[in-house]
């Protein structure tokens, strides 16, 4: 007989694997709802992966060095959840019996920052393996920084259980040519090919065959035909793990529910309780020693729990190696352990131009280009790129140097074609830790990101969108490539920092805030087309952009009678207008509104400031969807903007013939005037 590769009798491993089975069953059960079928199934990869592969330390879930895990398979959370409780992190027995539950560390889908040793959010599907390719990177980036001859400071795995539906969801293909592309030998993805979906079996919807869809990745591909066997899954992780020239992918064959007599490989275990007299029957099958829900044999946790010591032990090691590391490289130790910690170096900011005068129109993507050179120079671990729009978004960082295979130390992601792939990558770059990453697209392509910018800032993860072209403005690429909904529609995310910088001083201004969050996403919006050039030595200073919404120009002579709100591109239209209800007689103050989001967090004095009670008076102007405005607006006020999609023609005439002018402005202050009882000339 093959000696199990624990080191352990086979009826011990037997135990520790039947303990993930018997409390994912008894959570599932007694929340009425949830994923049993999936923990079930890959209860003996879990157990030999987190017992004997994976450098974690369960009293240190944040230890630099440690390998991260993923299961990108959210819904299969009892899995991760059994084995954070078994291997003896901060979660006890009561939160696996409150499973699901109001208040709970056990939430249907794994959470990061609520649950201790949950690298990452995950539960829509392909998410997670996202965020790996993320993770593997920045592994690799750091390692090429920070390493030197004899201290490997750096050092670890990325491991990510996926389940059919993630390599059936898109961005599973962008994700996976890039980390082939990227050469990530430290990345290791483990398919359960359990051949089972909610609606029945796989062949119902697809006949793919994943590895050889893998190989065309240029991953290196294993299968394991039997899930249980510990010493098959054994082997392929070794082999896997040595195999640092390419990215690894282990199709395993498993069975969900395995264990259940009645209900293993069928599609009914997939998303709802087995029932309690299956339950019954699974543990009887199983010749578990007890029918007590959610009981764990005593021999089994203590095995289970060795881990910890095994874990400590791990990082004790790596840490008196960091120590003689500060000895012989004192100042990278400093730089290594800031990064780590996500704070900015001292003066990193002290490059950025002010921009109080500018003597010439030019886009907010030119001025955004070149405020990014000054932030990377002071910020050296801001690293990212575009989705194959670098020359337009102006997202190079001059001599950072293309992040590659040949170049891991590169500071610049060519992300390809891939949106969606680039935000998930993102995600997975900041969670790591170390890094801070940015990417740029067309504002109109930041709906295909939308799933992986929502994981973010539910994360509140510091990560930086550079949205281009946000407007008609774009011209002549016509409907399918100007924004009209978007700004608004990005606006709705809770917990998503906008800003749309009105001239370069704004911008400037934008970067400095989007790289101070630690505690969210932030994007900027940016046009394509000039922007008329602000001398801010005559206009209030653009400092007051960090409030949201600031008095850009005060009315003459008097207080407002009507407040003009605009914001980006259309600031240049509100000034205009401004002066033409002046030179009749009307007091207009404009109001440059570059962000919703900080602007609802100032106090109500401050608001009441910019944006009177009694000046009821009221239009915005922006090149976009009109919704939501009336937040600011209030019941007399007007929005000048654009509720239809656009059209091909130049950014000019799109701005004539949409009524988005100076003269629409002024037609609707007189209007909401006449609203308030404010004769009009």
């Amino acid at each position: 007989m093959t000696e199990s590769p624990t080191g352990l009798s086979p009826e011990l491993d037997r135990l520790c694997i039947d303990a993930i089975r018997v409390l994912a069953m008894d959570a599932v059960q007694k929340a009425n709802s949830g994923h049993p079928g999936t923990p079930m199934a890959l209860a003996p990869l879990g157990y030999l992966l987190w017992t004997r592969h994976l450098r974690h330390n369960p009293a240190d879930p944040a230890w630099a060095d440690r390998d991260r895990f993923v299961l990108s398979v959210g819904h299969a959370s009892m899995l991760i959840y059994s084995l954070l409780h078994l291997t003896g992190y901060d979660l006890s027995k009561d939160e696996i019996v409150n499973f699901r539950q109001w208040g709970s560390l056990t939430p249907g889908h794994p959470e990061f920052k609520h649950t201790p040793g949950v690298e990452t959010t995950t539960g829509p599907l392909g998410q997670g393996i996202a965020n790996s390719v993320g993770m593997a990177l920045a592994e690799r980036w750091l390692a090429d920084r920070f390493n030197r001859p004899g201290h490997n400071v750096v050092d670890h795995y990325t491991y990510a259980m996926c389940s059919d539906g993630d390599l059936m969801e898109g961005i599973s293909h962008e994700v996976a040519a890039t980390a082939g592309h990227q050469k990530l030998g430290k990345l290791i993805w483990m398919f359960d090919d359990n051949r089972i979906t909610i609606e029945g079996g796989t062949d119902l919807s697809t006949a793919t065959d994943q590895g050889d869809r893998f190989l065309g990745y240029q991953w290196h591909v294993q299968h394991v035909d039997d899930g249980t066997d510990l010493v098959a899954l054994d082997q392929a992780l070794e082999a896997a793990r040595a195999a640092t020239d390419l990215p690894s992918l282990i199709v395993i064959k498993t069975r969900i529910g395995e264990g259940s007599p009645n209900k293993a490989g069928h599609h009914s275990t997939h998303g709802a309780p087995l029932g309690d007299d299956e339950i019954s029957a699974t543990k009887t099958n199983l010749d578990y020693p007890s029918h007590e829900p959610f009981h764990v044999d005593p021999d089994g946790l203590a095995a289970w729990r060795t881990t910890t010591d095994r874990g400590r032990e791990i990082q004790a090691g790596w840490s008196a190696s960091f120590e003689a590391y500060r000895s012989e490289h004192p100042e990278l130790a400093v730089e290594f352990e800031r990064m780590m910690a996500g704070e900015l170096p001292a003066g990193w900011d002290a490059e950025i131009p002010g921009y109080e005068t500018v003597d010439k129109a030019d886009a907010t993507r030119s001025w955004s280009g070149k405020v990014l050179q000054t932030v990377a120079s002071g910020v050296p671990n801001l690293i990212g790129g575009s989705a194959d729009l670098g020359p337009s978004n102006k997202t190079d960082i001059n001599d950072g140097g293309d992040l590659s295979a040949d170049n891991p130390g590169g500071r610049v992601i060519h992300f390809g074609v891939r949106e969606h792939g680039m935000a998930g990558i993102m995600n997975g770059l900041a969670l790591h830790g170390g890094i801070r990453p940015f990417g740029g697209t067309f504002l109109i392509f930041s709906d295909y990101m939308r799933p992986s910018i929502r994981l973010a800032a539910l994360m509140g993860l510091p990560v930086t969108y550079v949205f281009t072209h946000d407007s008609i403005g774009l011209g002549e690429d016509g409907p399918t490539h100007q924004p009209i909904e978007q700004l608004m529609t990005l606006r709705a995310m809770p917990g998503l920092l906008d800003l749309r910088p009105a001239d370069a001083a704004e911008t400037a201004v934008a970067w400095r805030i989007a790289m101070e969050r630690t505690d969210g996403p932030t994007w900027l919006s940016l046009t394509r087309q000039g922007v008329v050039p602000l001398d801010r030595t005559e206009f209030a200073s653009a400092t007051e952009a960090g409030k949201g919404a600031y008095v850009l120009a005060e009315a003459s002579g008097s207080a407002p009678e009507v407040v003009l709100i605009a914001s980006g591109s259309e600031i240049g239209i509100a000034l205009e207008a401004k002066d033409d209800l002046e030179a009749a007689g009307t007091p207009a103050r404009v109001v440059s509104m570059p962000s919703w989001f900080l602007f609802a967090q100032q106090d109500e004095s401050y608001r009441d400031h910019v944006l009177p009670p009694e000046a009821l008076a009221r239009v915005a102007v922006e090149a976009g969807s009109t919704f939501g405005w009336a937040r600011w607006l209030g019941d007399a006020g007007t929005a000048v903007g654009i509720d239809h999609f656009g059209a091909s023609a130049p950014a000019e005439t799109l701005y004539e013939r949409f009524g988005v002018t100076t003269e629409s402005v002024v037609a609707a202050a007189r209007d909401s005037l006449q609203k308030v009882g404010v004769k009009t000339f």
